[in-house]
């Protein structure tokens, strides 16, 4: 087992104990409420090299934001591009893809997340069409 640094401690501990998907920032603002100051520099660096030992997932939004959150399971997303918000979807049609990957390419898969982008009901109720890219 890897020895992880006090911060890598720190940023698991605070995911474990919120059980949510947070940002670098919330989580830096978070272990300072805590009275644990990290620089938001090592939170960044905490949680490289989190991903990197399989433990935390990273899924970036629409906005460009990324959340992280502990390893524990796929994460599947409906994304509405307008309000941006986020339905979860228990579905999982790549499970066979990713075993497959595995053996063929001889890869370790810790996690996956796959994304739909479009218009929510609300939205499309509201004959809103998703902002202009520039």
């Amino acid at each position: 087992m890897k020895t992880r640094t006090r911060s890598q401690e720190r940023i698991l501990n605070l995911l474990k104990t919120l059980n949510t998907s947070l940002s670098a920032q919330e989580m830096y603002l978070e272990l300072r409420k805590s009275k644990q100051n990290m620089g938001l520099a090592t939170v960044y660096r905490s949680l490289e090299a989190l991903k990197l030992e399989g433990l935390v997932q990273v899924r970036t939004l629409a906005t460009g934001e990324s959340l992280y959150s502990l390893v524990q399971k796929d994460q599947h997303h409906l994304t509405c591009l307008n309000c941006g918000r986020s339905i979860a979807i228990a579905e999982c049609p790549v499970h066979e893809l990713e075993h497959q990957l595995q053996t063929s390419h001889q890869f370790k898969v810790y996690y996956h997340t796959l994304e739909f982008f479009g218009l929510c009901q609300e939205c499309q109720a509201e004959g809103n069409s998703p902002p202009l890219q520039p």
